[in-house]
């Protein structure tokens, strides 16, 4: 079981090539993808999205938030903040959804990084952005 950030999922959405769009390609082929909250809200924010990509998205199993969620974030948050690092509050959100139930993220941004590095993601980077 693995989940996709929206870095990711917009790159399958657009037909571009890589290791993360085919390991999110495997995923729903053998249903093996699962959903973070925040990376579907990502998603559905494209006016152009079409209907058909929205039904098949929401078709995919939903990541729960475990309770004491957004006080495990905050601290994480705090965490890397103390440790210098500037974490946006949606990619910490998304994070932490992933630790909380020990899946591991793929990616292209490397915002998670630090995530990595400091609270225990398990992270898998795919190219770069940022």
């Amino acid at each position: 079981m693995f989940c996709a950030d929206s870095s990711s999922w917009v790159a399958y959405l657009s037909g571009s090539l890589g290791d993360d769009v085919e390991i999110i390609e495997a995923g729903l082929r053998d249903q093996s993808i699962r959903m973070a909250p925040m990376v579907i809200s990502e998603i559905l924010r494209d006016p152009l999205l079409p209907p058909a990509a929205e039904k098949s998205l929401l078709a995919i199993p939903m990541l729960d938030l475990v309770p004491g969620f957004w006080e495990r974030a905050g601290k994480t948050r705090a965490n890397l903040i103390k440790w210098k690092c500037k974490p946006k509050l949606a990619d910490t959100l998304i994070a932490q959804v992933c630790i909380d139930h020990n899946m591991t993220l793929h990616a292209r941004d490397t915002h998670f990084r630090p995530f990595a590095k400091y609270a225990r993601l398990q992270l898998v980077l795919h190219g770069v952005l940022n």
